[in-house]
């Protein structure tokens, strides 16, 4: 979700009015996400690299976190989207894991949407975690590491449990990663529009999905084994 200090930028305005405009687009594309039948949308909320912010917009941004989960919930609840969350969540403070928590517990039983929150989180930061996991499981003799297979490795990534996703949207016209899911995007289709996230909207959403839908994925095969 790029591009929220840019509109804010042009606007003359602060960096966190920009980030508070881009949770309006969390709200559409959510919406829009339930409307088309999208099971799974991952949101990358803030990186493990956004601790190096200045310390004044991290809290504006963990303020506003805090404020639009506790907001809200009801409306999670009511279009039945179940929450859930990816990355080192721990390093959040008590009172806004708390929260955090609470929205995860709220809407476990949802069958909606599944939105994925990825917080605190960094790819290679998933990778290590994992491979420390498994390190751990040989030492203890649990885990031969000659029969260690990509099952093995996923699912100790944080994204246990949730398939890879089909779809990457980069919004803000950047040609990059930028540490998201690298494992998981091994096959996923890539999508860049130059428009700001603050300014993307369901005809943005729609107009991706559509692109996707009209591409040929071969996962190494030949297009006849397709």
């Amino acid at each position: 979700m790029d591009g929220n200090g840019r509109w804010a930028r042009r606007r003359g305005l602060p960096r966190t009015a920009g980030h508070r405009a881009g949770v309006k687009s969390v709200k559409r594309i959510v919406t829009a996400a339930g409307e088309v039948g999208v099971k799974y949308l991952t949101l990358y909320t803030f990186s493990e690299e956004n601790w190096r912010r200045p310390k004044s917009e991290i809290a504006a941004i963990m303020r506003l976190l805090y404020e639009t989960t506790k907001r809200e919930l009801r409306e999670l609840v009511a279009k039945d989207v179940k929450l859930i969350a990816t990355g080192r969540t721990e390093a959040l403070s008590p009172r806004r894991r708390q929260a955090l928590e609470e929205a995860i517990l709220e809407t476990r039983n949802n069958t909606g949407v599944v939105l994925n929150l990825a917080l605190s989180y960094g790819g290679r930061t998933e990778i290590l975690d994992a491979c420390r996991a498994i390190a751990r499981l040989a030492q203890q003799g649990k885990l031969d590491p000659d029969h260690l297979t990509e099952a093995d490795l996923r699912d100790h990534l944080y994204t246990n449990g949730l398939p890879d996703p089909d779809l990457l949207i980069r919004t803000s016209g950047e040609m990059r990663l930028s540490n998201f899911l690298l494992w998981q995007t091994a096959y996923t289709e890539l999508y860049v529009t130059d428009v700001l996230w603050p300014d993307f909207d369901d005809e943005d959403f729609f107009r991706a999905i559509w692109d996707f839908q009209n591409r040929e994925r071969r996962f190494g095969k030949v297009a006849a084994q397709s």
